[in-house]
């Protein structure tokens, strides 16, 4: 189970990489464009920036021919490294035979069907979106149970996007995610609390209170 950066901002990057426990990056066009990067040239930067761990590039070319040559061309610059994300519509699944031996995530997934037949075809991760899920179909912790379940054995793997708590997180996480993507500020809140600011107030009080005795 591992956390994955849902960011292409440089000085996150920087910061997920100094942290040490982020195993890798994703992005999406909407992610790259935040940048005013042209896709691809960022995504030499960030291979840079993050030289461990996958880097997830989302394939945006007009047709399934040209985006498979566009997906060839990032994975050759970093074979292995380079994640391919491909968005789950029907026309995209004769990308994935064509990329055999080239990662992929099945993206912007909103139900179990799609995680199966995704599986089925060889993807290396399915991402759904699980908050988007529930407000626009419901209940999007139970869809992910079933995803996670139709996946097992498959060698595909459950990487969660789109939470918008640190409660939905925790759910994400007891429904089975084998992973999760989550931009900077949600990984900081996901180790921020109110009450470990007042029990270090108290171990700071004590600490000054010693002081004095000592003085």
């Amino acid at each position: 189970m591992a956390i994955f950066l849902d960011s292409a901002m440089p000085d996150d990057v920087r910061r997920a990489r100094d942290l040490g426990f982020i195993a890798g990056i994703t992005t999406n066009p909407e992610i790259m464009a935040r940048t005013g990067r042209p896709g691809l040239e960022m995504l030499v930067d960030l291979l840079q920036m993050f030289p461990a761990g996958p880097v997830c590039y989302q394939v945006t070319a007009p047709t399934p021919d040209e985006r498979i040559a566009e997906a060839r061309r990032a994975s050759d610059l970093a074979p292995g490294r380079v994640v391919i994300k491909i968005p789950a519509v029907p026309e995209n699944l004769d990308m994935l035979p064509a990329l055999a031996g080239i990662p992929t995530l099945i993206t912007s997934v909103f139900t179990p069907t799609q995680a199966y037949v995704a599986a089925q075809a060889g993807a290396r991760y399915v991402a759904p979106y699980v908050h988007q899920i529930t407000t626009d179909i419901g209940d999007g912790i139970g869809a992910l149970e079933k995803m996670v379940a139709y996946v097992e054995g498959t060698g595909t793997e459950i990487l969660a996007a789109n939470m918008t708590s640190v409660d939905e997180i925790a759910d994400v996480l007891v429904a089975g995610a084998h992973h999760v993507t989550l931009p900077l500020r949600m990984i900081e809140a996901m180790f921020t609390h109110e009450y470990s600011y007042r029990a270090i107030s108290r171990f700071e009080a004590a600490v000054e209170a010693l002081a004095k005795q000592q003085v």
